[in-house]
């Protein structure tokens, strides 16, 4: 089983697909770290050996990944609320930040139930 930064890659996936299971890696990542390692990009993840993956985990170690990224992403959001700007004051409430209407939509980040339209009433 191939694991890199901690996590556990899907082996019957191609390997451009298997590194965006990795946080901080997407596919214009994954494409680059699998160039510069000369693996093909349809190669699956179970047919890589050792030193693909050595090259792999080095190429990867790079990066700003999984922890550290997750916790950056945080800190900032955090940040964004301490100063009281526009944006931390949307996170703080819970609504959209980036310009969406809230009277139909964002039902998700507003965190309401799931509405269900009027039934009809059945005249006799």
């Amino acid at each position: 089983m191939a694991r890199i930064a901690g996590i556990d890659l899907p082996r019957n996936k191609r390997g451009v697909i298997g590194l965006t299971y990795i946080y901080g890696v997407g596919p214009s990542t994954a494409k680059m770290i699998l160039t510069k390692s000369n693996i093909s990009w349809d190669k699956k993840v179970s047919d890589w050996d050792d030193d693909d993956l050595s090259k792999i985990r080095g190429l990867v170690g790079e990066f700003k990944t999984e922890g550290a990224l997750r916790s950056e992403v945080q800190l900032s959001i955090k940040r964004l609320m301490d100063i009281g700007c526009y944006r931390g004051i949307r996170h703080r409430s819970g609504l959209p930040l980036r310009g969406q209407k809230t009277k139909n939509n964002s039902r998700t980040r507003k965190g309401r139930k799931k509405t269900v339209a009027n039934k009809k009433k059945v005249t006799k």
